[in-house]
């Protein structure tokens, strides 16, 4: 069982789930991991997520659930989209919002039966969740995990840039397994 932390572009990983950080409607279109995942997929995901049921006017994943589609020109069999939360100050739920993209991704894949998951850093791009923040959540869910389960026993923390990288490389070895 291993958490990895990588700085390569999250849609060329050959793991068994991609996680998307999503908006509610699901349907991309917007730049960012979404928006790369969409292109990278292909069209059949956007019919995917359409096919997603709607729980309120166009939400089909509140901000904190997860949702899975296959992934279709992707090397990863499937996408897990979560929607993260939008940072404010810090103080209107976002860490327990961000912490349960992180929990309901893993417990998705779990019922999948997957073994390997990667995650982007979610609400860090134009969410504008701090990275520093966001990375200790990451790496906080991930352990607390694979500490309880055995499946996905491969978690990604998939980064974009050197910044992104070395926010979660410290927390990763600020909170050691």
């Amino acid at each position: 069982m291993s958490i990895e932390i990588i700085e390569r572009d999250i849609t060329t990983l050959r793991v068994d789930a991609i996680v998307n950080a999503a908006n509610e409607t699901l349907l991309g279109g917007g730049g960012g991991v979404d928006g790369a995942i969409h292109r990278a997929a292909g069209p059949e995901l956007l019919a995917a997520c359409r096919a997603v049921r709607e729980v309120s006017p166009g939400v089909r994943c509140p901000t904190g659930e997860a949702r899975i589609t296959p992934g279709f020109h992707l090397p990863a069999r499937f996408v897990i989209h979560v929607v993260g939360p939008v940072w404010t100050n810090g103080r209107n739920g976002e860490p327990a919002l961000l912490a349960s993209c992180y929990r309901n991704a893993l417990e998705l894949a779990h019922a999948h039966a997957l073994d390997s998951i990667a995650f982007p850093a979610i609400s860090c791009g134009t969410f504008g969740y701090p990275i520093e923040e966001a990375a200790r959540i990451a790496v906080h869910e991930a352990r607390v995990w694979i500490s309880a389960q055995a499946r996905p026993a491969r978690i990604v923390l998939c980064c974009h840039g050197a910044e992104a990288s070395a926010a979660f490389r410290e927390a990763l070895d600020a909170h050691p397994g």
